[in-house]
């Protein structure tokens, strides 16, 4: 009798195993297929929005050997405006300078305006570089301007930034005072923004006693809330729309093995994020204006970012 029963009490507690053993089993491979549904669409929106700089063999090896040993890297990114039939200008040039050591960054918001010299067109608004030539222009002309490398870019359509921000749930920031833009309203204080609020906010200028800089200080308020929110976990949910969104209007030359040694080892560099200004005076020309900046301003930007690059 105390036989039979202790083999009722086997056979329950083995069918009760079984079932539980299942559902862990079935949710392994739920997590392995869905892991590599999304391992299988990074990569298709990956080679979709791949494009490389022509020419660019030294630069392209340079930065894999700094990928590879783990050392600072330079970004440019660049919002542009397109409309068909025009291929715009970069209405945003951030640039970005990660250092995987230190787990920082330095940020500097390069004024639209700023007169510098474009190889191969003279001097010009900085911004003005694209329409001559792209990325690959832009990037040519942040580099001799600074006198510092530019590593990796990325290009995103500012429409595109209206549907970013809607596909990670909106952003949150600190608004510091008061203002109306477009048909938009944002108080004082922490407020959350969708992605046309996102724009607007970045985009108000005219009525910011700073100017550009108030402007250049919303776009580095924005871009951080929104990678922040990115690297969230949660985020997770909104994978495929997230990926949808970049693959379409997104444009860099990270390829698939860049992009996993970017969020394996410098996703740490967001958690402290040092913003630099570059100081110089607006001035009209023929009745156009510029932002002009001193030699000696250029000089102290490469050695804050050169030094920022070497730190340990």
């Amino acid at each position: 009798m105390d036989s039979r029963k202790n083999n009722r009490k086997n056979n329950k507690k083995r069918k009760w195993l079984y079932w539980v053993g299942g559902i862990f089993l079935a949710f392994i491979l739920a997590v392995v297929g869905f892991g590599f549904y999304m391992w299988n669409q990074l990569g298709n929106t990956v080679e979709t929005m791949h494009n490389p700089l022509e020419g660019n063999d030294d630069r392209y090896k340079e930065t894999e050997g700094r990928f590879k040993q783990k050392e600072s890297i330079n970004a440019l990114l660049l919002g542009v405006d397109e409309r068909a039939g025009d291929r715009g200008r970069s209405d945003t040039m951030i640039l970005l300078s990660l250092n995987p050591n230190t787990n920082s960054m330095e940020m500097l918001s390069i004024p639209r305006d700023t007169y510098v010299n474009i190889p191969g067109r003279g001097m010009d608004k900085i911004n003005h570089a694209y329409a001559f030539g792209g990325p690959e222009l832009s990037v040519q002309t942040v580099e001799e301007t600074f006198d510092i490398p530019i590593h990796v870019y990325g290009r995103i359509n500012m429409e595109g930034f209206i549907e970013g921000i809607d596909a990670i749930g909106g952003v949150t920031v600190n608004n510091t005072f008061a203002f109306k833009q477009g048909k938009y309203s944002f108080p004082e204080g922490e407020i959350h923004l969708d992605g046309k609020q996102a724009l607007e906010y970045t985009r108000m200028r005219k009525n910011d006693p700073r100017g550009d800089f108030g402007r250049n200080e919303r776009q580095r308020q924005v871009i951080a809330a929104a990678i922040d929110e990115a690297a969230d976990f949660s985020s997770i949910t909104k994978f495929g729309d997230i990926l949808e969104v970049v693959g379409s209007n997104v444009q860099t030359d990270l390829d698939m093995k860049k992009i996993q040694t970017l969020f394996s080892d410098y996703l740490g560099t967001r958690k402290n994020i040092e913003t630099l200004q570059i100081k110089g005076s607006g001035q009209k020309m023929n009745g156009v204006y510029y932002y002009v900046v001193p030699e000696s301003e250029f000089n102290r930007i490469n050695t804050e970012i050169t030094n920022h690059m070497e730190a340990k």
